[in-house]
């Protein structure tokens, strides 16, 4: 067995362990406002529940271990001592791993993620609409873990309001586990399913997605694409230009026959197919193709 003083080796690595062989771990989603009540949106998987009575929830937004600076949650619950945590299901974990794209101080990552602002009843930061339940909180306490990097700081919330979609309860009013279908974080880029297993999902912490609310108008109307769909969409950092284009359908023969066919819904299937494939950038190429080519 492999045997590891913390000490002797680089933070980056013990994360690493840390994070691969303590999970699932639940998803806090919060949600805050800065000094300008700007909405912010990120996701932490250093969370759970620790009291009923009072209903209490920490979560652990740790400074960056790469240059030991804080994240703007952090920032934002120490100015306004609220956050409403959101918890993350499986229709909405692709924007959710989107809003952990580090965009710049006052970038509204609802905006980015494709995700809709309810307006809270007790606390002024905004709900996720789309989460299936949303916990409005006081902040109690922070205390900090430490100064360098990778050190967490323990966010105490006492929830205030709870707020619980209809559709995910059972005939007795609990939470039916199934209809939640809850989503937790593992080590690298593993997600855990609660009711099928094991899935991946690319992380945006090295490069800044367009965001959702760049993806094109016809795009996001189609119903075929769902909000998962459009985190993929969201997460490039790029379109592919009209060379790329240009040479993706010249050498797919079928896309070029549908293309001379202009058959829009069969484009849409296509691209459809892959992205459930993760092959974004060809499903883009499909997308933001036209006739002429």
């Amino acid at each position: 067995m492999l045997s590891i003083d913390p000490k002797e080796i680089p933070t980056a690595k013990l994360q690493g362990y840390l994070q691969g062989a303590v999970g699932p771990r639940p998803i806090a989603f919060a949600s805050t406002l800065d000094r300008n009540n700007v909405p912010n949106l990120s996701p932490f998987s250093f969370f759970n529940v620790f009291s009923a009575n009072p209903p209490i929830l920490v979560f652990s937004p740790a400074r960056r271990v790469r240059n030991n600076t804080v994240k703007h949650t952090l920032l934002n619950t120490e100015l306004n001592r609220e956050v409403v945590i959101n918890v993350v299901n499986y229709a909405i974990v692709q924007q959710a791993s989107l809003s952990s794209t580090e965009y710049s101080e006052g970038v509204n990552e609802f905006e980015k993620a494709g995700l809709t602002m309810l307006p809270s009843d007790v606390v002024k930061p905004f709900r996720v609409k789309e989460s299936p339940v949303q916990f409005e909180c006081k902040v109690n306490d922070i205390i900090a873990l430490g100064n360098e990097g990778g050190a967490g700081n323990l966010i105490i919330c006492e929830v205030v309001k709870i707020h619980v979609d209809e559709a995910i309860l059972d005939e007795n009013g609990a939470v039916d586990q199934t209809k939640i279908d809850l989503v937790s974080r593992m080590g690298g880029n593993w997600y855990s399913r609660a009711n099928q297993g094991l899935f991946e999902v690319e992380k945006p912490l090295t490069t800044l997605g367009i965001g959702v609310d760049s993806i094109p108008s016809f795009v996001k109307e189609c119903d075929l694409f769902n909000g998962n769909d459009l985190g993929k969409l969201g997460n490039v950092e790029t379109l592919p230009n009209d060379n790329e284009i240009a040479q993706f359908i010249k050498e797919d023969f079928e896309i070029k026959a549908l293309l001379s066919a202009d058959d829009a819904d069969k484009k849409y299937r296509i691209a459809k197919q892959y992205l459930d494939n993760n092959e974004v950038l060809k499903a883009w190429k499909v997308l933001l193709a036209e006739k002429n080519f």
